[in-house]
């Protein structure tokens, strides 16, 4: 396969289970390509975990075609190469953690001197060395989370899909699973990443993908899927009429530094003597102007501290794309 052929490539994927009234994947095209950290989003059945089953092989899809390692899906030996972490792992709480990867070594047919080489590199890469001989009955959840990443990992995949690999973690914990998922990125791992955990999956991953109703309706960089900077905040001193004025000039200004009230300025001034900032969404859409617009309030008296241009969140994102179309 070509370094630059897509790990993962869908053509009109679909997936209907008998029975029901609405696929669960519909017309799905996906590619993700060599070395990149994918997120995959979506709410609760929007049709993640059915196209992860179908790409592991474990799914058949009603129609469509998909391609994992430029190999159809189901291939035996390509699974050989694939790494999985699902949502809800089961343990073996009587092994312990080198007995749990010696186990499931020898389901990824690793020899013996495989086994013995790789089970305590990946027991340091996810920081369990010290814990090798404890029973995994023993280990906490973020632990026995980082085990299960561990075997995901033990047979050296191409490809690792992680299936919810923080839910239900602590944030020291969701911070252990990030350094793993960049260590894989460093090494050229691909690495497809399914979390609601929508913070992280902008901390980690590379390109994204939005699955609504079984159908992708967004896909790109977190770049390309937010909206541009178009707002501005700027912390200021010495809030007046005129320093709002002079910001009303460049956009909208933020409501809680302009009060309902249309009183006297003087009565405007003491309602705002507590205001420490301000935010300021700018007409066209453009930081450009931002320069002109420090200009401007310093002019008016204003004592700016900072500015800091507001960027939408991939959550914001997420919210918005999920709004789009059912409110019409």
């Amino acid at each position: 396969m070509s370094d630059l052929a897509p790990v993962i490539e869908t053509r009109l994927l679909r997936k209907i289970y008998r029975g029901a009234k609405f696929a669960a994947v519909e017309s799905l095209d996906l590619s993700v390509a060599t070395g990149q950290v994918f997120g995959f989003l979506g709410p609760n059945g929007a049709g993640k975990t059915t196209t992860i089953g179908m790409l592991l092989g474990n799914v058949f899809p009603t129609s469509g075609s998909a391609t994992v390692l430029g190999k159809p899906i189901g291939d035996r030996n390509t699974r050989r190469s694939v790494g999985y972490l699902p949502e809800k792992f089961q343990f073996h709480e009587f092994l312990s953690a080198t007995e749990f990867l010696d186990m499931h070594g020898q389901l990824y047919g690793m020899s013996v001197g495989d086994r013995r080489r790789r089970i305590p590199e990946v027991l340091e890469i996810v920081g369990l060395l010290s814990r090798a001989k404890d029973k995994l009955g023993a280990f906490s959840k973020g632990m026995q989370q980082r085990a299960g990443l561990a075997q995901a990992i033990l047979h050296e995949p191409r490809l690792v899909i992680l299936d919810e690999p923080t839910s239900a973690l602590d944030p020291l914990g969701r911070r252990a699973v990030r350094d793993i998922v960049l260590y894989l990125k460093g090494r050229g791992t691909t690495v497809l990443l399914n979390s609601h955990l929508l913070s992280e999956i902008e901390m980690t991953c590379d390109t994204v993908a939005i699955i609504k109703r079984g159908q992708i309706v967004r896909q790109g960089t977190v770049d390309e899927i937010t909206t541009p900077v178009s707002s501005v905040t700027i912390a200021l001193e010495a809030i007046t009429p005129a320093v709002l004025e002079a910001a009303s000039r460049f956009g909208t200004v933020n409501p809680s530094a302009v009060t309902e009230d249309r009183s006297t300025s003087e009565d405007r001034l003491d309602s705002l003597s507590d205001v420490s900032e301000i935010t300021v969404r700018l007409s066209g859409g453009t930081v450009a102007k931002t320069p002109y617009l420090v200009a401007s309030l310093v002019s008016a008296g204003a004592r700016v501290r900072s500015v800091v241009p507001v960027r939408e969140s991939l959550e914001d994102a997420f919210v918005r794309v999920m709004a789009e179309g059912d409110a019409a």
